[in-house]
This record gives structure tokens, C-alpha cells and sequence, in this order.
């Protein structure tokens, strides 16, 4: 059984940022790509970005391409997603997820097979 645990989100001002970091169990978790998303109330769970299983391959939402930066460490089991230029539109709850594949292209939800629980990140104008 796979487990991602997301760090703590926060509230953070207009043009502020902030790190998110999800930490996997599990000895395989350089197999396989992994992906952030969001989902607000009344708009349903939406991508934002992918990374392929050895951090070579990056794909963004064209809402947080420029802003949003998402790596990984496979030594550490954990995946990353740096925030910049954060907008009160990106508010919302962010998950982590894990991939079926090494990589996962299009964003699609049906692509990934495991997910975390979800961290509340508030950027206020």
C-alpha cells in the first residue's frame, strides 16, 4: 500500500510564495511519475503539473506555467512543487498523486492510481 503525506499548506499574501513537498512510502517510488493538483469548491479537481519518474519530463497547467516549478528526490521518496507569483485564484486544496507509469502525459486523472489527502493553501489579496 502506497502512502503520500503532504506537508502543511498555509495562507499566504498575493505574490507570495510557498513549498509544498509530498513524501511517498513504499520502496518503488522512482518507478513511476508523479503529479499535483487542486480542487476548489464547486470546480472540481483540476491539473497542475506532472514530473516523469527521474525528473526529466515536466508538464504544467497553463495556469501556473512561469509560476509553479514541480521536482522531485527520488533519494528521499518526496515530490515538490514550488509556488511563486501565487494569485488569490490559486486557492484551493493540493494533492499529490502517484502515476500508474513513469510518466503520466496529458495531466488525465485517470493516469494516477494513488493520491494524498490534501493540504489547504489560502492566498488572500
Amino acid at each position: 500500500q502506497v502512502q503520500l503525506v503532504e506537508s502543511r499548506g498555509g495562507l499566504v499574501q498575493a505574490g507570495g510564495s510557498l513549498r509544498l513537498s509530498c513524501a511517498a512510502s513504499g520502496r518503488t517510488f522512482s518507478d513511476y511519475g508523479m503529479g499535483w493538483f487542486r480542487q476548489t469548491p464547486g470546480k472540481g479537481r483540476e491539473f497542475v503539473a506532472a514530473i516523469d519518474w527521474n525528473g526529466g519530463v515536466l508538464y504544467y497547467a497553463d495556469s501556473v506555467k512561469g509560476r509553479f516549478t514541480i521536482s522531485r528526490d527520488n533519494a528521499k521518496n518526496t515530490v515538490y512543487l514550488q509556488m511563486n507569483s501565487l494569485k488569490p485564484e490559486d486557492t484551493a486544496v493540493y494533492s499529490c498523486a502517484r502515476g500508474r507509469d513513469r510518466w503520466n502525459p496529458g495531466g488525465a486523472q485517470s493516469g494516477y492510481d494513488y493520491w494524498g489527502q490534501g493540504t489547504q493553501v489560502t492566498v488572500s489579496s
